[in-house]
């Protein structure tokens, strides 16, 4: 098995992106090959299937047929246009399995499945020949995705195991699609889980990490074998260790869409975390098998260039691997009624292509979400200025990037050599300021950094994600002398700065019921006693778990939380000076029209000692502090000396109506 990432994930800034090589354009034999009509490698009918590939520098190409095991039939495909063999099989071979052998300089390959196999055998070494359509859950033709408010968006990324398998959960299929579908489960203590603690808890988006198809787990063997998946083989078809029924192609097909349906019917978007950057080892993945070299950057010696610390890194700028991302994306939103995607090592991907998948996309879900990591695991053999590095984020216009800025200002560094505002550490002012502004410039801002979202809806703001250590063992580690509850109290500081920010905000499953990964920081393929969320800790931690509910009601209660635009951000946000470094206060103001509230007032303190703001005189109502959150208020505020005190390690957030 092969390493998650040999670089940790999340480095914004490379020293070595300064040396970055740049790769030829110049226009390849495979450039000059490439098909105006759509990838259809498999077409099925009862009375025949057809099947086409693209290999414009293969020699011969056959296709076989094979009755479970058994080759059942050989077909010699025949050469066409634009780089493409055929061939033609007649009467009804639904429930057969197919694979392709290239023949390049009179080499014959491994044999493959292709590059856009839609349906697999175990382990996605061939594909299967299936009716798309017998795919369909009941009333999958009705299926909708909910419309939400961009004002309203908060995103919840899970894995399928982190959320189901404990048998705190409660579910009928631990593991599965169909576990993360299910309604009604309930915790020992009687608590909501999965699918309806989701819905208890009012998130939008559901990020679920990789459901494509990846090579790290053997599926042929039943196992608790765990991993986050990024390690892609088939790009356009479901991962079968999430299936119950593995070796039934179409049943994970079905489960998928029966989870997505779900889903919807519950108010949720759908968001998919894809690997595009980069594929599972060169010698098992269809690109390398069916056109040696082409879908890769590659170095001037021949081997693999490698921006991702996986061992290669795709070519987007390359036509066809252009082609094929934006019809991959494109097959994902119609067959799948998928609402979004998170673009793993997006900084891997070139501009251009990152804006032609946002304009297809768009023209098939005008809500559609897309975002991604701004950076890559080390330097991209390719030009830094044309590739989607997080400080590009504005030329991108309609996609997102994680903000590293706002996650280090408010928690601390990767590497945990020293913590952030919510540890009272000084020196986090500014980035925080520049995180709560959305990542747009604001004159009141004085980052480091400059501004690189053109609008504050490019900017996720977060805490933490699946990579690294969670919040609960980094408080642990960085603050082992701090009691729980001052731990606790840390833990909703930084919550309070992620959803009072104008960008997206971003929470990692469990982390709103204080889940530990037991001190360890990378479980990418760790056992379920690492990764799975027991569900207990929402009885023990409920506290936490009301507080970040009430944010992220109190969010959609007050659309000024998400102002929209660059210029209404520099229009309604003004910071309060205040001399401590581990102080930072705004107001929203001027709100008629975007608000039910004249101006909101947040103060958040980081400091350990009490910390006194200057705030506009004025009649509030009490809606939060470093305990809890009142969406409707509680008491009043009488501010007549424009003074107020916040307590240490806490926040603050009044409401004038």
């Amino acid at each position: 098995m092969r390493l998650h990432r040999l670089i940790t994930r999340g480095i914004a800034t490379i020293a070595a992106i300064a040396t970055i090589a740049c790769t030829s354009e110049q226009t390849t034999k495979e450039d000059d090959n490439i098909p105006t009509k759509p990838i259809e490698e498999m077409t099925y009918s009862p009375e025949a299937t057809s099947f086409e590939l693209w290999a414009p520098t293969a020699e011969a190409v056959v296709v076989r047929l094979y009755d479970g095991d058994t080759l059942a039939e050989e077909v010699a495909m025949t050469k066409a246009d634009k780089g493409l063999w055929e061939a033609t099989v007649t009467g009804d071979k639904r429930g057969m399995y197919y694979a392709f052998q290239v023949t390049v300089d009179g080499k014959p390959l491994k044999e493959t499945a292709g590059i856009f196999a839609r349906a697999l055998d175990v382990n996605g070494n061939r594909g299967a020949i299936i009716d798309l359509k017998r795919t369909n859950p009941k009333g999958w033709e009705r299926d909708s995705s909910p419309t939400i408010p961009t004002s309203e968006m908060v995103i919840y990324e899970m894995h399928y195991r982190d959320m189901t398998t404990h048998a705190s959960a409660g579910v009928k299929h631990p593991g599965k699609y169909l576990g993360m579908a299910e309604r009604g489960t309930r915790s020992l203590e009687g608590m909501a889980t999965g699918l309806d603690h989701l819905v208890e808890m009012g998130v939008t988006h559901v990020h679920l990490l990789p459901t494509a198809d990846f090579g790290s787990i053997d599926e042929s063997r039943p196992t608790n074998q765990y991993n986050w998946g990024y390690e892609p083989k088939n790009y356009n078809a479901p991962e079968g260790t999430y299936a119950t029924t593995v070796a039934d192609p179409e049943a994970r097909i079905r489960e998928l869409k029966t989870l997505v349906k779900a889903m919807h019917d519950a108010g949720l978007c759908v968001v998919l975390d894809v690997v595009y950057n980069h594929t599972t080892a060169t010698e098992n993945c269809g690109f390398e098998l069916t056109v040696p070299g082409y879908f890769y950057r590659m170095r001037e010696d021949g081997t693999f260039a490698d921006g991702s610390g996986c061992g290669n890194e795709t070519a987007s700028e390359k036509p066809m691997m252009r082609k094929y991302m934006v019809e991959s994306l494109e097959y994902w939103v119609k067959e799948y009624h998928i609402d979004g995607f998170r673009f793993d090592l997006m900084a891997i991907h070139d501009i251009e292509t990152m804006n032609l998948i946002r304009k297809r996309l768009e023209a098939l879900n005008p809500n559609i979400l897309l975002y991604g990591e701004g950076w890559a695991a080390a330097a991209p053999l390719y030009d830094e200025e044309k590739l989607a590095f997080k400080r590009y984020t504005y030329r991108m216009p309609g996609i997102a990037a994680f903000s590293d800025d706002i996650r280090n200002a408010l928690r601390g560094t990767l590497d945990l050599s020293e913590g952030g505002f919510i540890h009272g550490v000084k020196g986090n002012k500014e980035a925080l300021k520049f995180g709560i502004a959305g990542g747009v410039e604001h004159p009141e801002v004085n980052h480091t950094e400059e501004a690189w979202c053109a609008a504050p809806t490019q900017h996720i703001s977060y805490i933490t994600c699946h990579d690294d250590h969670n919040l609960r063992d980094r408080l642990e580690h960085l603050s082992p002398e701090a009691t729980e509850e001052e731990r606790l109290k840390m833990a909703k500081l930084g919550h309070l700065g992620v959803f009072t920010s104008q960008g997206i905000p971003f929470i990692f499953c469990g982390e709103e019921m204080y889940r530990t990964k037991l001190g360890e920081k990378n479980t990418y393929n760790m056992p379920d006693k690492y990764n799975a969320i027991d569900w207990s800790l929402k009885h023990t931690y409920n506290d936490l778990v009301e507080y970040v509910k009430g944010l992220i009601a109190l969010r959609k209660a007050h659309p000024a939380f998400s102002l929209g635009t660059a210029e209404a951000v520099r229009e309604h946000l003004s910071f309060i000076e205040n001399d401590n470094e581990a102080a930072v206060g705004f107001v929203l103001h001027d709100l008629e029209g975007i608000d039910t509230a004249k101006s909101i007032v947040v103060l958040l303190n980081g400091a350990r000692e009490e910390i006194e703001f200057d705030i506009p005189v004025g009649t509030y109502k009490w809606v939060a502090d470093g305990d809890a959150i009142f969406v409707k208020g509680i008491g009043r505020h009488d501010a007549t000396d424009g003074r107020i005190t916040v307590a240490p390690c806490s926040g603050v957030i009044l409401v004038a109506e």
